[in-house]
């Protein structure tokens, strides 16, 4: 309207400014061009007032829309939440909101030897999984782990194993403290021993697919029990824990006896520290002492059938470790070395009974060792390349059954003098921290007279939140 105005004034001024001998006919051209110009300002103005309240309508139809729908959501959120409540009124619940992860494992396996019949010459077997795995395709141990903190001062973890043959058995369930002060800490429950370097670690952390011949051996591939532990960490610039468990020795070298106590125990120390700002270092000694009753094994006597024997007695084992981390700078995301060891001393007294004699039985005493190297290097981002050697002495074994001459060497071949010996080497590839492919190639001599050649192709998979893995 304003803009018309304007243009009357304008024009009028034109008139006004004719001289008044102008011709009728011109004037009235004038007054037609004018009306027009009027004409013509009042319409564009006029479609712009419309154009402006129909976008206003829109906008305000909008907002209209949005706030029924946010009071809509709203009222449904207080109906459910008053249903809820209503339900749940004989109770009061407490949020649940565990950190949860899967671990995913496989293989393809090419075995020379019958894993079936795969064994370690001169060590008494053990009742854990120590075969190599089966041949072709193989889905390995996969776990689901369950943890949260239960309260300020204590958290809950639990780990069920998958077992490849559809089983699943609880590896781990265990509660641990936070924060006891002074250094202390507290762990019960079932879980992996703290013994050693590799022991407490899960099979995925590995930088192998399967365990040092030493773990198999003597231990069983790990060992874990179902007990408390006890640490203390030192308040020194040093890295320096001590530890002690106690437990009832359910697995290798224990027998699970039927008794109330204590059937098993381990102490442990640790010490480590960095040496400038591109390596890092920790060494440990280890003791773990189990009384068995009744620890049975099967064996092939000189007739060829099989026969049952068991031991009772004493199981003293010592455990030597050592590790050294290298990363330039620090920064282990390019290149970086991991050297580590173990060695195992242990010695074994009791009493040895055997059905190849109807159930007789003797004193029986071995004094055994056995020990493993290794090291994984990183030479590019995601690719690393590992050596490993392993080696156990057989040592002196004294079987009173055959001492006596009640039996012979050759009811207890198991038993033989052997000193086994395996040499491995891997290649794994990591796109990320939750992914893992590895190619793995090992010579194992074992058994007498049995060399195998393994191949292994493994996968590992890390679904959801991971607890950060121990130095």
């Amino acid at each position: 309207m304003h803009r018309a105005s304007l243009s009357m004034l304008a024009a009028c001024g034109v008139l006004a400014s004719l001289p008044a001998q102008a011709a009728d006919n011109d004037l009235k051209a004038l007054r037609e061009e004018i009306a027009q110009m009027r004409q013509a300002y009042e319409q564009r103005i006029n479609a712009l007032e419309a154009r402006l309240i129909k976008a206003e309508s829109k906008t305000d139809n909008a907002d209209n829309a949005q706030t029924v729908a946010q009071q809509t959501a709203v009222q449904q959120n207080s109906d459910q939440q008053n249903t809820v409540q209503q339900a749940a009124a004989p109770t009061q619940s407490n949020s649940f909101n565990p950190e949860m992860s899967m671990i995913l494992q496989g293989s393809y396996n090419n075995l020379k030897q019958d894993p079936n019949a795969y064994q370690i010459t001169g060590f008494v077997p053990t009742l854990g999984e120590v075969s190599p795995g089966a041949r072709g395709f193989s889905l390995g141990e996969s776990e689901l782990v369950l943890s949260a903190n239960i309260d300020p001062n204590w958290r809950g973890t639990a780990i069920l194993a998958l077992a490849p043959e559809g089983g699943v058995e609880m590896e781990n369930a265990y509660f641990e403290s936070l924060g006891l002060g002074n250094g202390f800490s507290v762990k019960g429950g079932r879980f992996f021993s703290s013994i050693g370097y590799l022991n407490q670690q899960h099979s995925h952390a590995w930088d192998f697919a399967d365990a040092p011949l030493a773990y198999k051996a003597f231990l069983g591939n790990q060992l874990g029990d179902d007990g408390v532990q006890v640490r203390w960490l030192a308040p020194t610039d040093l890295f320096l824990e001590f530890g002690a468990e106690v437990g009832r020795g359910r697995t290798f070298p224990g027998a699970d006896n039927n008794k109330n106590g204590v059937s098993q125990g381990a102490v442990f120390a640790h010490l480590g520290g960095d040496v400038g700002i591109s390596n890092a270092w920790r060494v440990g000694l280890s003791w773990l002492g189990s009384s068995p009753k009744d620890r049975s094994f099967d064996d092939t006597d000189s007739t060829g059938a099989t026969a049952s024997n068991s031991f009772s007695g004493k199981s003293r084992m010592w455990i030597a470790d050592g590790v050294w981390k290298w990363s330039p700078n620090g920064n282990s995301t390019v290149h970086n070395f991991k050297l580590q060891g173990e060695y195992f001393k242990r010695r074994e007294d009791g009493t040895l009974a055997s059905s190849a004699c109807g159930a007789c039985a003797a004193d029986y005493n071995s004094d055994q060792s056995g020990w493993y190297v290794q090291g994984a290097y990183q030479f590019m981002p995601h690719w690393r390349v590992g050596l490993r050697h392993d080696a156990l002495k057989s040592g002196t074994v004294a079987i009173g059954l055959v001492n006596s001459g009640m039996l012979g060497f050759a009811d207890f071949p198991q038993l033989a003098a052997h000193d086994p010996k395996r040499n491995t080497a891997m290649l794994d590839y990591s796109p990320s921290e939750f992914t893992r492919f590895r190619l793995q190639f090992a010579r194992d001599d074992s058994g007498i007279g049995a060399t195998d050649n393994q191949l292994f192709l493994q996968y590992i998979f890390s679904l959801g939140a991971h607890g950060a893995h121990a130095f």
